[in-house]
């Protein structure tokens, strides 16, 4: 807190979450009776309603989730969400269970957090996290609709990230890589930045990423198939496949789906096994699995010029000093990770409004755009470009619609990060420069509101 100056005691203040909530319950299943055990953090609510993911993982705890409820206040603040924090978990395999199984379990988590007003549009909104996905918010959302049987009119407004049937948004499973995509945009558009050794685009970079889930297998499609990077290892928990000359992330992510490994692959080289896939040397490297993937045993022989925290937490206190002071330029979590929450509320307002983006607007785009066309081609005396024409007359769907909006966030907050560190050098990095920003923005809510 050292470059905020802060009212005596508000630091503590934000720095604290406001509520945990443990929650243990039974189902019967297979015959006898399992019981679990959950948690539901709310870090601040200085802004409402929370917002947060829930993860399904073996070896989550309760610290774990109050810190993450913490960081998704930070983010939701970076890039001006209108939500608090939080986060949720039930500590669960969900390899363990069949599907049948798993929809009893969540309904009845969906019921223990529904008791306790830790679901609903208006104070508390879940999301995807590790070990769950759309399946999971739509089995939540269905069990809150049925508790709250008066509410129905915005009850799919009580989670995010569902499936396009039950009210969720196009564009919101790609949308945390696709935030990735734009966020390395946006640093190397900026003539601030060194770029990568001055180059401003990614054409021919080479770029690792470890973690091919969501996250990793999207940033590496749309880095490599639309903004030309050679995405040259991809590691993952049993090892890594390698390609000097890139790997063709689509047919990888078939093979991944067909065998359950990446490993195997025919179009690159296996490492069975092998963990040293985030030390080959690159451009970029995109940590996009867990917690502490780099650590001070292997910062140093991180070859990367530019670390880009897909995950969050991927690399630990210790190894961002050294990291640094090797002269590896970071991309902190807070913003890097940003797309989705950032297209959770624009699903958020979509169920709250019962109107699909772009449906007010759309012919009306479609008619003006024919206008332009049809004025160029008489004053030019020229027919339209017929390769561009379709794609120029067309109004703009939900998915392009939501790009757009993503990609608009992403690149003002990157603007927010670059001009803080203009002013205030003395930041030294961009992850500190982030926290700044958001925490001074919290900050300023806490003081409107009288505390």
């Amino acid at each position: 807190m050292s470059f905020l100056d802060l009212p005596e005691g508000l630091a503590e203040r934000i720095t604290q979450c406001n509520s945990t909530y443990t929650v243990r319950f039974g189902v019967r299943l297979r015959g006898r009776m399992y019981s679990f055990i959950g948690w539901r953090s709310v870090h601040s609510e200085h802004c409402e309603p929370v917002k947060g993911g829930i993860r399904y993982a073996s070896n989550v705890d309760a610290e774990e989730v109050e810190a993450l409820a913490a960081l998704m206040t930070l983010k939701c603040s970076l890039v001006d969400v209108p939500f608090g924090g939080s986060k949720g978990a039930l500590k669960i395999n969900p390899r363990e269970w069949t599907p049948q199984e798993l929809e009893r379990i969540t309904r009845r988590f969906t019921q223990e957090l529904n008791k306790r007003g830790l679901i609903g549009p208006g104070v508390n909104v879940p999301a995807p996290d590790i070990g769950t996905g759309e399946r999971e918010m739509a089995w939540m959302m269905n069990e809150f609709r049925r508790a709250n049987p008066t509410d129905v009119v915005n009850a799919r407004a009580c989670v995010t990230g569902k499936p396009l049937s039950k009210g969720g948004i196009a564009g919101r499973t790609e949308a945390t890589g696709r935030g990735v995509q734009f966020a390395i945009q946006s640093f190397l558009r900026d003539t601030r930045t060194a770029g990568l050794d001055g180059r401003r685009d990614l054409k021919g970079a080479s770029v690792i990423v470890q973690g091919f889930g969501n996250v990793g297998y999207h940033a590496a499609k749309f880095l490599s198939e639309e903004d030309g990077a050679h995405v040259t290892v991809v590691a993952e928990r049993d090892g890594y496949v390698a390609n000097p000359e890139g790997l063709a992330i689509e047919e990888l992510k078939q093979h991944q789906i067909r065998t359950g490994s990446i490993l195997g692959f025919e179009g690159g080289t296996s490492f069975a096994g092998e963990m040293t896939g985030i030390e080959q040397p690159c451009d970029v490297l995109i940590p996009a699995a867990m917690e502490n993937a780099i650590h001070v045993e292997n910062a140093e022989r991180i070859k990367a010029h530019l670390v880009v925290e897909a995950a969050n937490g991927p690399v630990s206190f210790e190894a961002d000093k050294i990291l640094r002071s090797r002269g590896v330029t970071l991309l902190p979590d807070l913003y890097v990770n940003a797309g989705g929450v950032v297209v959770s509320y624009f699903e958020w307002v979509k169920n709250l409004t019962h109107i699909p983006f772009g449906l007010m607007e759309r012919r009306r785009r479609e008619r003006r755009n024919q206008t332009i066309a049809t004025a160029l081609e008489r004053m030019t005396g020229k027919e339209f470009p017929a390769d561009i024409r379709d794609e120029f007359l067309e109004g703009g769907a939900e998915i392009d619609l939501v790009r757009s909006g993503l990609d608009d966030v992403m690149r003002s907050t990157w603007a927010r990060i670059g001009d803080l560190m203009e002013k205030q050098p003395e930041l030294g990095d961009y992850r500190t420069a982030a926290y700044v920003a958001s925490i001074r923005q919290i900050a300023e809510a806490y003081e409107a509101i009288g505390i």
